[in-house]
């Protein structure tokens, strides 16, 4: 096996450059590297302009996704020996605009989750007199896979529906809503369903189910979208055959 392996960075740097172009770097082949620490190699070794995001390194925070050799990855979490020989291509998440380098513009994807209000809603409150409100472990077990999320966006860069169409609201943050409607606590469930009953939002998704291929996690995000269209078509029902219960 080689001592050094490829790596193609897209480098970006929008006040000088017309478009993005990329950099061939040769950095150590070792079988415990992943692509994160190469890039870090190249980084404090070979060229410190470098720029990529990048915090816990354990799969945590979602926060080092990228595109490897046309896939969206944490590259904390792809070794390069799954690639080995052959030069490893490292892109910026698809879909997003480039900020620089290997760094994408958030902004679209965080509004989105907002939007869903991804948080547990009551429409009154106990006391604190009252206590918590508890979970048995059957009811925290509807919901716990969708809450296993952690905001990575390589669902949106693996989705060829935004792809196409940027309003739609996207796999993760429609996955988070799914979470907290299911969640025995929760009382905001109609709230969610006004915002997410709109076209850009569970209908536009057509199944193609590349979003849960790529998470890491495990999320099943397509999973999610598809038990929100069947209770969206459940409640259409219940208006057209009770239309005096709506509410």
């Amino acid at each position: 096996m080689a001592e050094t392996i490829q790596l193609e960075v897209t480098r970006y740097s929008p006040e000088h450059d017309a478009a993005p172009t990329f950099q061939r770097f040769e950095v150590p082949y070792r079988k415990d590297w992943v692509v994160l620490d190469a890039l870090n190699y190249i980084k404090d070794k070979l060229d410190g302009s470098l720029s990529y995001r990048w915090s816990c390194r354990m799969g945590i925070c979602g926060s080092c996704g990228m595109m490897v050799n046309g896939e969206p990855k944490l590259t904390c979490a792809t070794f390069l020996s799954s690639y080995a020989p052959d030069a490893v291509r490292v892109e910026p998440l698809r879909y997003f605009p480039v900020v620089r380098d290997l760094v994408v513009e958030m902004t679209d994807f965080m509004v989105k989750l907002q939007k869903v209000k991804p948080w547990i809603i009551r429409k009154e409150e106990k006391s604190i007199a009252d206590g918590e409100y508890l979970q048995t472990p059957q009811q925290l077990d509807v919901y716990k896979q969708f809450s296993m999320c952690i905001n990575c966006m390589l669902c949106y860069a693996a989705c060829p529906v935004y792809g196409l169409d940027p309003l739609f609201t996207g796999p993760a943050a429609i996955a988070l809503a799914q979470r907290y409607n299911i969640d025995s606590r929760d009382q905001g469930a109609k709230e969610r369903m006004d915002i997410l009953s709109q076209h850009e939002g569970i209908w536009a998704c057509t199944f193609v189910g590349e979003c849960t291929e790529v998470c890491p996690k495990h999320v099943d995000p397509a999973g999610a979208i598809q038990q929100y269209k069947l209770t969206a078509a459940k409640e259409w029902f219940k208006s057209l055959l009770m239309p005096w219960g709506a509410k």
